[in-house]
């Protein structure tokens, strides 16, 4: 079978549509890839909701640092058993037509870095309990921070010395090119992550 979309120059991009129903399912997805193969820190690995006409699905997406890492997870993937799961990777694909095609729209929102809601991505470790937005910034691959109902003076974001309340819990999601993350205000002048953990408690989990 032929992919139905190849994106020039992304060579290490894998998406798959294993047919979860929500991003709780998704993010279950994600880290039991990563627990299974221990994909490398470069790994960015993204949640996309795919709705077409054939198919309403949460597909997931992964960015890979090297060729290695991509075959293993590649090898992973294709060699399930699930009827429901498609997959690309370059010109290859795996799966139904239709999962193939779900699978193929979140590797090109990837690619394209206009769309997906990053679980996995370099610093993301470093994420937890309360930290600075200066902080959150330098130690992970998070490009840029906004808060929700409060437009930035003269393009610029919130003080780099308030304080993020992280939850443990912190999902950044591609807008324009670039990894961006919605906070919100929160107690004693701290910020909060838009997205709270209730509805997608997995990574617990996983721990």
């Amino acid at each position: 079978m032929t992919a139905p979309h190849v994106v020039p120059g992304v060579h290490l991009l894998i998406g798959v549509d294993a047919g979860s129903a929500n991003l709780r399912a998704a993010d279950h997805l994600i880290h039991d890839l990563l627990d299974h193969l221990g994909l490398a820190p470069g790994t960015i690995a993204c949640t996309h909701l795919i709705r077409t006409d054939e198919r309403r699905s949460t597909a997931v997406s992964f960015a890979l640092p090297d060729a290695a890492t991509a075959e293993a997870v590649w090898e992973r993937i294709a060699g399930g058993e699930s009827a429901d799961v498609g997959a690309v990777l370059r010109e290859r694909s795996y799966g139904a037509d239709q999962a193939v095609r779900t699978a193929a729209l979140a590797a090109a929102e990837h690619a394209h870095r206009r769309g997906g809601r990053a679980v996995v991505y370099p610093g993301v470790e470093h994420l937890t309990g309360t930290v600075t937005v200066a902080d959150l910034l330098a130690l992970t691959a998070i490009d840029r921070v906004t808060v929700v109902g409060a437009p930035a003076a003269d393009g610029q974001g919130p003080d780099p010395a308030t304080p993020v309340l992280t939850r443990d819990h912190v999902r950044p999601e591609w807008r324009d090119g670039r990894l961006t993350l919605a906070l919100v205000p929160a107690a004693d002048r701290a910020l909060a992550p838009f997205e709270v953990p209730n509805p997608t408690p997995c990574c617990a989990d996983h721990a």
